[in-house]
Formats: C-alpha cells, sequence, structure tokens
C-alpha cells in the first residue's frame, strides 16, 4: 500500500465524532464553489487538517475572501455560504 505524502495531518476528529480527513477536502482545481466545499475547507483549517496559509494558496482564495466565509459558517452555519443566501446573512 502507497501513502502519499501530504502537508499537515492526514486526518483530525470533529466534535460531532466524525473523522475528516484529506481526502475530504476539495480538489486544489476547484472552480464551483458550492456550500458544502467552502464549510469543508472552513472545517479543515479549523481544526488543524490544513493550515490557512496552505489552504489560501492551494484553492488560489484571498484573505478576505476565506475570513468571509469563516464568519459565515460561524455565524450562520454551511447555509450562509451558498451565494443565493448572502443577502439573507449579510449584515447591515
Amino acid at each position: 500500500m502507497f501513502l502519499r505524502k501530504v502537508e499537515g495531518r492526514r486526518s483530525v476528529s470533529l466534535p460531532d465524532g466524525t473523522v475528516m480527513t484529506q481526502s475530504d477536502l476539495p480538489p486544489a482545481d476547484t472552480v464551483r464553489w458550492v456550500a458544502s466545499r467552502k464549510a469543508a475547507v472552513v472545517k479543515g483549517v479549523a481544526y488543524g487538517l490544513i493550515s490557512r496559509e496552505t489552504a489560501l494558496r492551494r484553492y488560489r482564495i484571498s484573505e478576505e475572501e476565506f475570513r468571509d466565509w469563516i464568519t459565515a459558517y460561524h455565524d450562520h452555519g454551511a447555509n450562509a455560504l451558498k451565494v443565493t443566501s448572502l443577502q439573507k446573512y449579510r449584515q447591515p
């Protein structure tokens, strides 16, 4: 069996008891960012599966955009990451 060398940890346990692995993260060439992919990256960074710098570089997203994802996810959950829900959860 061959294990590919990866940066950081191979897996982390989430508070709900599930295990998140590197394979649960979206591919590096992701173009279409749906809410579940954004949430996976946010959770991966929050629980130490991938570093913030690595995530920004791998997925070619800006610091500001990623900060918005984190804020929306922590304040309102994964539904707030949907593009169609931005206005509903945006602060005035």
